[in-house]
């Protein structure tokens, strides 16, 4: 038989570290753009159903309890077997769940669509995570495997460009996903749910071929390790990930169900609009992502980010969404303006923050380690993803939109508090691990 390209040993096409890291991204980026607009399709149309912000909240439920298990499996898996193999993985799960949602009708009655529905996006949450944890954790391998011809010259200039490179993956990922924002609302607009779903899963099909030049080896341990190391990805990475759980908790408890809601029911805002304005900020936001290392440069900040840098952007963003709620309860302008001012302010905010968060997980830790690294921390991020997401239903329907944006606040007061116990970077983040 024929070898099949890339499902070898060894993948016949010889990459460099650039090309591996532009295939990688085209990957991330194609997913990303089926995961923002599979959200906005869910809320949508089970709003349309009738489906209360609470009902909605619980259909992500497992989406988030199902990416806390796996980014902390995913990275033991991508440690012992390759970030490639975990890349297919996560693609071809998309492409199922994707596919499972095809049949669901206006018909269906709430028993059997929600626990239906409920594992579908189970599977969307494992594919998302996998997809994540491999595409970033990929990030560093490639960084450290350049040859010293390519590489820069200097332990800072090697810092810096492990912050670019994260930053841009980062950027254009969360910029992507505000198109799949939009995207959602225009789909669902013109073919249905059904119809949309089934253009998103072929469109993955294909992008699920690219990858097959990836190398085998990408991001694998030389020694075999136990489950047991998950746990011991080091102080930094620890509590890099508990300030990340609040972050992350701190944004979705107003932006994943509550705002769209509150933007079309409270606002007579119609789908395309709330989808189009969503899309639009996370655009928005994920620019800023990219854009962080010069924006930071423009600032007068030239080294690579530190501790301090995560913890004073954090005293900034707690500040933002309890204004908000205060303008919102004071009725100081037209609610509408103040959440469209105010998003954009926090999207400002947050996306330094995240974007900081984002390198330096990658800095504490180890190259031949940094599966299990990217996969503790993004088991935090999903695990305050999930806290956010059943809070965002809950307290919206208990106090309306201000309520959500107080609970913002404190949670981003106790990220910053949790900053507060980070250790220095090592110096040189890449030169260091390899």
């Amino acid at each position: 038989m024929l070898p099949i390209p890339g499902l070898g040993s060894h993948s016949p096409l010889k990459l460099s570290p650039l090309q591996q890291y532009a295939v990688v991204t085209a990957a991330y980026w194609m997913f990303t753009l089926s995961d923002g607009a599979l959200r906005m399709l869910v809320v949508f149309h089970f709003h349309q159903l009738g489906f209360s912000t609470l009902e909605i909240a619980g259909l992500f439920v497992f989406y988030e309890i199902f990416g806390v298990v796996t980014n902390l499996a995913g990275g033991w898996l991508g440690a012992r077997t390759g970030l490639r193999l975990t890349l297919w993985v996560g693609l071809l799960m998309q492409i199922v769940a994707l596919l499972l949602l095809v049949p669901v009708a206006p018909a269906w009655p709430k028993l059997l669509a929600v626990p239906y529905v409920m594992a579908a996006q189970a599977l969307s949450g494992i594919a998302k995570d996998l997809s994540k944890m491999s595409a970033k954790g990929a990030i560093k391998s490639v960084v450290a495997a350049r040859p010293a011809s390519e590489a820069s010259t200097g332990s800072e200039a090697q810092d810096q460009t492990l912050f670019r490179w994260v930053a841009l993956l980062t950027g254009s990922k969360n910029a992507l996903k505000g198109v799949g924002f939009f995207l959602g609302g225009v789909l669902l607009a013109a073919f249905g749910f059904a119809g949309s779903v089934t253009v998103m899963a072929v469109v993955l099909g294909l992008t699920l071929l690219a990858t097959l030049a990836l190398p085998d080896d990408l991001g694998r341990m030389k020694a075999k390790i136990s489950l047991g190391a998950l746990f011991e990805t080091g102080r930094g990475v620890q509590v890099l990930s508990l300030a990340r759980f609040f972050l992350f908790g701190a944004r979705d408890v107003w932006f994943v169900v509550a705002l769209p809601v509150f933007l079309e029911a409270a606002l007579g805002w119609r789908f395309w609009q709330v989808g189009g304005f969503l899309g639009l900020w996370v655009m928005g936001y994920g620019f800023v992502q990219g854009a962080a290392p010069s924006l930071r440069h423009r600032l007068g900040q030239t080294a690579a980010p530190g501790p301090q840098a995560v913890q004073s952007w954090s005293v900034i963003l707690a500040a933002v969404p309890a204004l908000i709620a205060v303008a919102l309860w004071r009725q100081a302008a037209h609610p509408g303006a103040v959440v469209v001012a105010g998003l954009v302010l926090f999207g400002l905010v947050f996306a330094m923050a995240s974007s900081i968060h984002s390198y330096l997980v990658l800095a504490y830790a180890e190259a031949d380690a940094v599966s299990l690294a990217v996969g503790f921390y993004y088991m935090a991020n999903a695990a305050g993803r999930l806290l956010g997401t059943v809070l965002s239903g809950w307290m919206y329907q208990v106090g309306g939109m201000p309520l959500c944006l107080l609970c913002s606040s404190l949670m981003v007061a106790l990220s910053w508090l949790s900053s507060l116990r980070l250790p220095s970077v090592p110096r040189s983040a890449v030169q260091a691990s390899t």
